[in-house]
């Protein structure tokens, strides 16, 4: 079965899963509703299970070859200036360049090392490259960003009122006064590097590769899921980003024996651990698909299933995954269930503030260590940082250490 067909199916299942919900609705659910959404819900996993395996195969083949390369839509003229600048850079060795194409990549794209062969890619393609990051990133989809214009450490003003309240004061009594407290938190930017991506000659000269596509997915894939990773839940904030798993506050800890378990109580509860003053219409939860697999099967005290699964009816009318009503984000960096792990996150993660210094800088080489397998280099930098602005929006669910 293709995997188009894989997904069709798994559309399917979820949305007779959300029609069950919805037909059911308040009732007590009867063991055989129980037994048919958990039916359901089993036939799902699989068929998502078929999926991952199928898109692996698929990343790997991508990542070790070049079949199914992005092909150009559009001809050459129909680039803009930026565009057809970085494509000359990235196809042409610089001896082969003409002076008015030399002058087009220096105009275009910073030279501030040009002389060793890496240019600052130009900013509306720098920015493009950022968003999709955002697309392919678990933690960049739902934090906050702010962009630099330098990589300068930077320490971010943060407050937290939700503990302030005012007064009841007698007539011609001067009121008292309760300052704001401010603090700080560091935002400083790391350098990530892509690694070498090298590229058969063949593929260059090749005009229907749309070359700028393939370097610019292989970045985003190499960048984006370390930085993800990081960010997430391994960054420790010495030499790395402060990563939001680590930052925020335990909100729920799992009873002895929930070692790689959760239930409802502990849902709910860590629901319940945030200050009802946020604003809980940004509220979500965020976890990986290990974790999944345990959530969607959890019942209500009337039996009824906690999990709303998401299913799309045409393009504009696009439900996501719910869980006690709420959206859920699935990001695979989170933790796997383990004694101690903090494997849920809840909260409003738009605190989580990613850090952007707007650099890009692209180096090509096209020296003979690469020459003589016939191929060329391409080395990109970024320079990027995180860290959750508000470690109370955000709490974490830990399972047990026993």
């Amino acid at each position: 079965m293709s995997i188009q067909a894989l997904r069709e199916r798994l559309a399917s299942l979820k949305k007779q899963a959300r029609n069950l919900l919805e037909e059911t609705g308040s009732a007590t659910w009867s063991a055989e509703n129980k037994a048919k959404f958990d039916t359901l819900v089993d036939e799902a996993e699989r068929v998502e299970q078929q999926i991952e395996a199928h898109q692996r195969l698929l990343d790997n083949e991508a990542e070790n070859a070049f079949d199914n390369l992005p092909r150009n839509e559009r001809k050459p003229a129909q680039q803009t200036d930026a565009q057809r600048a970085v494509d000359l850079f990235l196809r042409k060795m610089s001896k082969h360049l003409t002076a008015e194409e030399s002058l087009l990549i220096r105009n275009t794209m910073s030279t501030t090392t040009g002389s060793e062969g890496g240019y600052t890619v130009q900013s509306t393609l720098a920015s493009t490259f950022i968003e999709a990051l955002k697309d392919y990133s678990g933690i960049r989809r739902v934090a906050s960003r702010l962009v630099t214009e330098n990589g300068a450490d930077l320490s971010y003003p943060t407050t937290d009122g939700t503990a302030e309240e005012g007064e009841i004061i007698a007539q011609n009594t001067t009121a008292n006064d309760a300052d704001v407290t401010f603090g700080t938190v560091p935002l400083n930017v790391q350098k990530w590097s892509s690694k070498v991506i090298t590229i058969p000659i063949e593929l260059l000269q090749d005009t229907s590769i749309d070359i700028l596509a393939l370097v610019a997915q292989r970045v985003r894939d190499r960048i984006g899921r370390i930085q993800n990773r990081l960010m997430t839940a391994d960054g420790t904030g010495t030499g790395q980003p402060y990563s939001l798993v680590g930052a925020a506050g335990v909100g729920k800890t799992g009873t002895t024996g929930q070692t790689t378990t959760v239930i409802y109580d502990d849902l709910v509860d860590l629901v319940d651990s945030i200050d009802p003053a946020y604003d809980d219409a940004a509220f979500k939860f965020m976890f990986g698909q290990t974790m999944r697999r345990t959530v969607r099967k959890i019942k209500d005290t009337a039996g009824r299933p906690i999990w709303t699964p998401s299913y799309d009816e045409g393009m504009s009318a696009k439900t996501p995954d719910l869980l006690l009503g709420y959206p859920v984000e699935i990001n695979n960096a989170m933790p796997t269930p383990a004694a101690n792990a903090k494997p849920i996150s809840f909260g409003d993660h738009s605190k989580y503030m990613v850090r952007d210094a707007m650099e890009v800088t692209l180096f090509r080489f096209e020296d003979s260590a690469y020459m003589k397998k016939g191929q060329v280099g391409f080395l990109a930098w970024a320079r990027a940082g995180g860290n959750l602005l508000d470690v109370n929006a955000v709490k974490t669910y830990r399972n047990s250490a026993t």
